[in-house]
């Protein structure tokens, strides 16, 4: 088996930064957006703080989708040969799909609340009475993906130390034998 040390080294520190960066923005950047001294400033703290991440988030994306490519030819042959590793790659690839759905969404609704720089908000994702109504549906919406982004990429992580498991030899003498029999 030869190596893909620049495949998995793109799946998993892009990986670790999207469900990092999200994760710290959601627990640190929107709460700490209130303390910027009054309303209007917060939201546009906020704003500040994940349009800088947005770049950074998607090379991140980018570098763990180009892993993830190295990674299913790399293990192409275990797919076909080792029981288990398919429903792995289905399931991932469907993690990751809703990943980067609510990644794309989440983007879209930021944009809207991006446009207006100075929206008074009580956080990041809270609007207050006075938040225009369009940015205040938005900012509800963002509450929940904040945390939806970070509990699917954590499920991508989890998902992928399973396939690392699925790759010691043991595991894979198991699958084939297990495969052949089946």
């Amino acid at each position: 088996m030869a190596r893909n040390t620049l495949s998995r080294s793109l799946h998993d520190v892009g990986l670790a930064a999207w469900f990092g960066g999200t994760l710290a923005n959601a627990i640190a950047l929107n709460p700490a957006a209130a303390e910027a001294g009054d309303a209007s400033s917060t939201g546009s703290v906020a704003n500040k703080g994940w349009d800088r991440w947005t770049p950074v988030n998607a090379a991140a994306i980018g570098a763990h989708l180009i892993g993830s490519i190295g990674q299913l030819g790399a293990n192409s042959d275990r797919m076909r040969a080792q029981r288990g590793v398919a429903g792995m790659v289905v399931a991932k690839t469907t993690l990751t799909a809703a990943a980067l759905g609510a990644t794309a969404y989440s983007r879209v609704l930021g944009k809207k609340v991006s446009q207006h720089r100075d929206v008074p908000a009580a956080t990041g994702t809270t609007p207050i009475s006075s938040t225009p109504d369009d940015v205040a549906k938005a900012q509800q919406q963002l509450n929940m993906l904040q945390w939806a982004i970070p509990a699917l990429t954590g499920a991508l992580e989890v998902i992928s130390a399973f396939a690392g498991e699925q790759q010691r030899y043991s595991e894979v003498k198991k699958g084939v034998v297990d495969r052949i029999l089946h």
